[in-house]
């Protein structure tokens, strides 16, 4: 098996708790260097690694063949496009960039290049959205007229000298949760006619947006995206509606807070949903309701890291295209633009 050596750009919580552990469970992949600016931490975390103080000490060994940015959003354009040049892939953490032209600057620099560039959706690899896709595609709802999506939380303190809560392009809860939910909702459906989106800043002291309300229009569906950080009880991650019944899916996927925890791919019951999680389908039959429970598919997050590696070494597609990471940022500046004028805007094919 072919080995390709990895660079990871940040140490914080992204390199650290999403990336790095989905890459060392690859086979093929190696974390050959890590870039950790200041502080010994990755070291005791990775031995094997190389630890770097910059981008350009990371460029200048030469094995590397895929470089991962996970640096704050309004480098992501600098360091994407720096790593390309040197000859690198590169996979760029959520959100892709901070305005649709830095995304397709990226892409133009990548076909320059010759290299790939892709950005991390692992949340495509979410459990619950695994057992969304797979009740669609059964067809037991019918016709859908209704998908819901909430991610919401209960956060009411602002975190201080932090950049996500200081209005800089980029930053607040859109640029942070709505990249996973617009791509899930672009996998199932593709992109909208239109779209309606409210964006709002709720907390006490808040001057981002700390939550949203998002409707994407298709011809005979509506998506419906909500996301804040005040919900004390939470209602369903998903909720779907079709002519023939509903289903609908609570809890969250346990991948998040067992990365947090310390917890590893390799260890028993990984990415599985507690039994009082499962998600219920409830279908008609004139006036008899049926409902049942539906076993949660088991979530990975690595195999995001393995396409990225298939990609490289045998051509094989990425799951996740330049292209449709286009279409996400394009959909983060009409969602903006929408919430600025109060109105449905359309969304343009590109």
């Amino acid at each position: 098996m072919r080995t390709v050596q990895v660079g990871l750009i940040g140490w914080g919580l992204g390199g650290r708790i999403f990336h790095a552990p989905m890459i060392r469970a690859v086979p093929g992949l190696q974390l050959a260097a890590i870039v950790e600016r200041s502080g010994d931490t990755a070291r005791a975390a990775y031995p094997d690694a190389r630890i770097v103080r910059s981008v350009d000490e990371l460029l200048a060994i030469d094995s590397i063949e895929l470089v991962v940015v996970t640096t704050p959003n309004t480098t992501h354009l600098d360091l994407a496009c720096q790593c390309l040049r040197a000859g690198r892939h590169v996979v760029v953490d959520k959100p892709f960039a901070t305005t649709s032209a830095e995304a397709a600057e990226m892409l133009r620099v990548a076909q320059e290049s010759k290299r790939l560039i892709t950005v991390y959706q692992n949340r495509r690899w979410d459990g619950d959205f695994l057992t969304v896709r797979r009740v669609i595609d059964e067809g037991k709802l019918g016709r859908l007229v209704l998908f819901e999506s909430h991610m919401e939380r209960y956060r009411p303190n602002l975190k201080a000298d932090t950049w996500r809560e200081l209005p800089t392009p980029g930053s607040g809860l859109w640029f942070d949760l709505a990249p996973h939910m617009l791509d899930q909702a672009f996998l199932l459906f593709g992109p909208p006619v239109s779209m309606t989106a409210e964006l709002r800043a709720e907390r006490d002291g808040a001057v981002v947006d700390d939550a949203f309300d998002v409707v994407l229009h298709y011809s005979k569906l509506r998506v419906l995206l909500r996301s804040n950080l005040l919900t004390c009880v939470t209602g369903p991650r998903f909720r779907l509606n079709g002519v023939r019944g509903s289903f609908v899916k609570s809890g969250t996927d346990p991948q998040e807070d067992a990365l947090k925890s310390g917890g590893t791919l390799d260890q028993a019951n990984w990415g599985k949903d507690p039994t009082e999680n499962w998600g219920t389908l409830s279908i008609a039959d004139g006036d008899k309701i049926t409902a049942s429970r539906i076993p949660t598919e088991v979530g990975n997050y690595s195999h995001y890291y393995q396409n990225v590696y298939d990609a490289i070494v045998s051509g094989t597609a990425l799951d996740v295209s330049p292209q449709h990471a286009l279409d996400i940022m394009r959909a983060l500046e009409l969602g903006i633009e929408s919430s600025r004028r109060g109105c449905k805007l359309p969304f343009a094919k590109s």
